[in-house]
């Protein structure tokens, strides 16, 4: 069985991936509004009926914006740990809310999602590994630094969502101040350009057909300086850089043969921007 994915926004103004099998679907966080979330997937021609989940990885604004409202219209269960919850703030109706451990591994139909703990500045942070059958996609962001947990699952993926959230040199040099530019570079803040190509370069599985490259800075890195370090390197895998501002295509993520872009977007309408906080 394949896989569907696509990046419905990434970046410090709001997070939310899909990965569906054609039948049924998760969201990997929600941090843009209910309405762009909708007109993001039109536009892509994916139902939100076969939505079925929502999956959050931490409680910050940029991943969570969107839940309240998707989950109460969709009737979608939110998959959340206790802690991440309890500092949230964000209002879930009672019966919609599961709470889930580390290493756990959740069925949606024929989805399955498993939970393994990552280092970010959050309450009890998360990344994910969704599968279907023998066809794994991995969702890393918001990475502190690539862990032994990252790598092992990084080696399993068709797929992946990997954080290029800053350049060294850029951040280095940006007006940022002092404390936060060592928020982000330090062990539970952001993964680096160089820090996400090094975990590429020594543990890309021979079988990993796209990389989408996400949660850019928008002051601290460049879509088109992250895309050229990757590319050098790309081999067979296909590198896409998720945007900030819109949805990317639809990639058809399969076991044995290089997965197809199944859809173009098109154009997009102008959308809510909120303030980059990296």
């Amino acid at each position: 069985m394949s896989l569907y994915i696509t990046s419905l926004n990434s970046g410090s103004n709001g997070n939310c991936y899909y990965v569906g099998n054609g039948r049924e679907s998760v969201l990997i966080d929600a941090g843009i509004s209910c309405r762009e979330t909708e007109k993001r997937m039109n536009r892509l021609g994916l139902d939100m009926a076969q939505v079925k989940a929502i999956f959050v990885s931490h409680e910050h604004g940029d991943h969570i914006t969107g839940i309240p409202a998707l989950s109460k219209k969709f009737r979608l269960p939110v998959y959340i740990t206790e802690a991440t919850y309890s500092n949230s703030n964000i209002p879930i109706e009672p019966d919609l809310i599961r709470h889930f451990q580390p290493h756990e591994t959740i069925g949606i139909g024929n989805i399955t999602v498993t939970a393994f703990p990552k280092f970010h500045d959050a309450a009890e942070p998360h990344s994910f590994l969704v599968s279907s059958r023998e066809v794994n996609v991995g969702i890393f962001t918001d990475l502190g630094f690539a862990c032994e947990q990252l790598i092992h699952h990084f080696k399993q993926c068709h797929a992946a969502f990997l954080e290029t959230n800053y350049d060294v040199n850029m951040l280095e040099k940006g007006n940022y101040p002092y404390h936060l530019k060592k928020r982000i570079s330090g062990g539970q803040g952001h993964l680096s350009n160089e820090q996400a190509l090094q975990l590429f370069l020594q543990h890309r599985p021979a079988h990993m057909s796209h990389l989408v490259l996400a949660h850019l800075s928008k002051n601290n890195n460049h879509p088109k300086l992250v895309e050229d370090l990757f590319q050098q390197h790309a081999g067979n895998t296909r590198i896409v850089v998720a945007s900030r501002y819109q949805e990317t295509e639809v990639y058809h993520i399969q076991a044995h043969a290089t997965a197809q872009v199944i859809q173009r977007p098109k154009p997009p309408t102008p959308a809510q921007v909120q303030l980059s906080l990296f």
